[in-house]
């Protein structure tokens, strides 16, 4: 069986086998799926733009006529050279053209497979584990080590240091989806670009505000204290294949800028002037749900949830396939907390 992990699948990626031309990438992590078939395909064909070198194929099309597989990786390029094929699977079954593939003979071309969460006993996946000239790559969440390095990786580029409470709280921003986290890893570069370190501040003002994926109603219920709330729309987040860590960053989001706004009401400033003035991206229809959270929680209490959201987004990390579980449950015990005053 050939399933490769851990740093096996960094010494493939960087040197692919040609005895193993069918890759399969699967997983939660569309984006490090994403990532890493761009990788595949750029060092299998001279010009990715080529369309005689470089073949797209829809999976479920495929589940109809498995065989164009078949004849697409036997077929000569036009004018010579190498030759590959990226297939997206969909939610139909097309493995037998794959298995006739595992039995044949390829030459210059590489097929790589893209897919979302596969469960052990997927075809799709048995195939491609049993076949001699495949491999099937798992595209997971990045742990802490991997953001680590994808951190250190993209702020080299640009010569940029980060400090460390900014570190921590950018560590707890990032890790549901490589290439988003990587597009947020840009955008700090570009703003802190000349300043040779990037602050706390620079983090919070940056990394993208999860509002845009509309997961508020999850966020805003839960320091809002409704439970049923919280529970409906984050099952609805998971069956639209949303990441929980996603969800999470939100809520720690939402937890600081909470937390810098209690500091101001208790310093005098007005609730109203803290609404308008400090979050200005915040939609009106949000506004009730906030002013009763910032009714419902002092900021030693939003510095507990802080903590305990960090505890939980690590947690998730650790444990990928518990994720959902430990991030509804940190949600519905924010939503619980809220309903004690203080």
């Amino acid at each position: 069986m050939v399933a490769l992990r851990g740093k096996e699948i960094d010494s493939f990626l960087a040197r692919p086998d040609a005895g193993r031309p069918i890759i399969l990438l699967y997983g939660p992590d569309a984006g490090l799926v994403r990532e890493r078939a761009d990788a595949l395909m750029a060092s299998a064909v001279d010009d990715p733009n080529d369309p005689f070198s470089l073949v797209r194929l829809d999976g479920d099309e495929l589940a109809a006529e498995p065989s164009r597989l078949v004849d697409e990786a036997m077929t000569v390029p036009l004018f010579g050279g190498r030759r590959a094929i990226r297939v997206r699977a969909g939610s139909r079954n097309f493995s037998s053209g794959v298995e006739t593939l595992a039995e044949t003979a390829l030459k210059d071309c590489r097929i790589v497979i893209e897919a979302g969460e596969l469960r052990a006993e997927s075809p799709l996946r048995k195939v491609c584990e049993r076949a001699k000239n495949a491999v099937a790559i798992a595209c997971y969440p990045d742990t802490e080590r991997d953001l680590t390095k994808l951190i250190e990786d993209e702020l080299r580029i640009s010569n940029l240091r980060l400090a460390q409470d900014a570190r921590a709280v950018l560590m707890s921003l990032l890790g549901g989806d490589r290439q988003a986290s990587r597009n947020e890893l840009r955008k700090l570069a570009l703003f802190a670009h000349g300043k040779g370190e990037i602050t706390l501040d620079d983090v919070m003002t940056v990394v993208s505000d999860a509002s845009e994926l509309k997961l508020d109603p999850i966020v805003d219920g839960a320091f809002a204290g409704n439970a049923a709330l919280v529970e409906s729309e984050f099952s609805k987040a998971m069956v639209a294949g949303t990441y929980p860590g996603v969800i999470i960053s939100a809520a720690q989001r939402q937890a600081a800028w909470l937390h810098k706004s209690a500091l101001a009401i208790a310093e005098g400033t007005p609730a109203s002037a803290v609404l308008e003035g400090g979050f200005p991206r915040l939609h009106f229809s949000r506004k009730p749900a906030v002013e009763i959270a910032l009714r419902n929680f002092s900021p030693p209490r939003l510095v507990a949830i802080i903590e305990q959201l960090a505890t939980a987004a690590l947690d998730m990390r650790k444990q990928a396939s518990l994720a959902a579980v430990i991030g509804q449950r940190a949600l519905l015990s924010i939503a619980a907390n809220a309903k004690r005053r203080g």
